[in-house]
């Protein structure tokens, strides 16, 4: 079994390191990083062929085998993330306030790493370059875990980044991997709190729950994403198809994709036969309460279930209402917290959900898609946060410090 013991250890020594490292010692290393992400990318497409033939002969589902596929467009992206994190200013150091006391203590409060990092993830070899960079860039050392179903690709491309540390002089362990697929060594790593400062599950409600019942490390949450866009009755029906049709069918394997839709009923008429046949050349299963079922044939009766379930699959759940009061409690009944979306042309209804949604991100007019640390400009992400302590919505470099206070004096003694 893994020396989780060791890991801990060597990860230790290594954010001591880190954060003596220089903003260019930093985005030097980034920059060797992507360019050999990219050199090597036929290695890499090798290594996770071996996991996407391993998914398909164990019956993966085609949304979480579209997560587990590496093409060399992704790779590119992977590598575009790195480089987009050199050019973000490093925010190790920063002074967030200063002020000075009656006493004549002079108090700073500056941003510093958190320092061991600890990410539990599945399926997404992606998230295995994109933690690094953004824990390296802001000065912690980091321990990934990732699935079973994507270990060849994480091996793969753990090695690409320790060579390119190793040839930049800094020590390798900024990054490991445990490659122990046992259940019984993540359990084992959610308790390793003597060494691990915190601790960020990546994927499905079953890993998310599981990690956050059973760690004795500190976790930041990162939710599953039951989306929804609300089409209000003042909406330019045209572009809700459009944001609707982004939302849902882009790529249905992502946790900011929209699994249900919320619609007024004034439009229901004119709105839902235009988007049916906007979607009836993917294939989307619609499923809609009574109101729903009368419009559209296709369309078979949601349940309970449906409305509060992330599917990651050609599945909308549909449900009409009166007013924006009545979509906002049934977003906040149902939503995960994630990305919520209205589309109206309607300004007070517009701030009213801007408001009283309660979401780590809210719309309005745009599809829930843009959820990402990429489109933010935030460089590559370490996860979309739906809880509201330390962080919330799309994690970049900001969200992986923590600060502290220097305090200066000139001989002061507490009387």
């Amino acid at each position: 079994m893994t020396d989780l013991i060791q890991m801990g250890e060597r990860a230790v020594a290594a954010k001591y390191v880190l954060q003596k490292l220089s903003e260019q010692e930093k985005n030097t290393l980034l920059q060797c990083a992507a360019e050999a992400l990219q050199k090597r990318s036929d290695e890499l497409i090798a290594a996770n062929a071996v996991d996407l033939k391993r998914g398909e002969e164990n019956g993966m589902h085609p949304g979480m085998l579209d997560r587990l596929r590496l093409t060399r467009e992704r790779i590119e992206a992977m590598a575009e993330g790195l480089l987009q994190i050199v050019q973000l200013p490093d925010p190790i150091g920063e002074v967030l306030e200063q002020f000075d006391r009656p006493n004549g203590l002079h108090i700073e409060k500056r941003r510093v790493p958190l320092g061991v990092i600890g990410i539990i993830y599945e399926s997404r070899p992606n998230v295995t370059a994109d933690a690094f960079g953004l824990c390296f860039k802001s000065g912690n050392a980091v321990i990934l875990k990732g699935g079973s179903d994507a270990i060849s690709s994480n091996i793969a491309i753990t090695g690409v980044l320790r060579d390119a540390l190793a040839a930049c002089g800094i020590t390798e362990d900024a990054v490991q991997l445990i490659e122990d697929t046992d259940r019984r060594v993540t359990a084992e790593f959610m308790r390793l709190n003597q060494y691990v400062d915190v601790l960020i599950p990546r994927g499905g409600a079953g890993l998310i729950r599981s990690v956050v019942e059973n760690s004795s490390i500190p976790v930041i949450e990162t939710g599953t994403g039951n989306c929804h866009v609300y089409v209000d009755k003042a909406a330019d029906l045209d572009m809700a198809v459009e944001i609707i049709y982004n939302a849902k069918t882009q790529r249905i394997g992502v946790c900011n994709a929209c699994e249900s839709l919320v619609i007024h009923r004034d439009i229901k008429d004119a709105f839902l036969p235009r988007l049916a046949e906007k979607l009836r050349p993917k294939h989307v299963e619609l499923r809609g309460d009574a109101e729903i079922c009368d419009i559209l044939s296709e369309c078979v009766p949601a349940t309970e279930e449906d409305y509060g379930k992330e599917y990651l699959d050609y599945i909308l759940s549909m449900k009409t209402v009166g007013s924006v009061e009545e979509a906002i409690a049934h977003i906040n009944r149902y939503n995960t917290k994630h990305s919520e979306c209205i589309v109206t042309a309607d300004a007070k209804a517009a701030e009213q959900f801007l408001n009283e949604v309660d979401a780590a991100c809210v719309y309005v007019n745009a599809s829930t898609r843009f959820t990402d640390g990429f489109e933010f400009g935030f460089g590559a992400e370490i996860g979309i946060s739906t809880q509201k302590l330390h962080a919330r919505g799309p994690m970049g470099l900001r969200e992986l410090t923590s600060y502290k206070y220097a305090i200066t004096g000139n001989g002061q003694v507490r009387g």
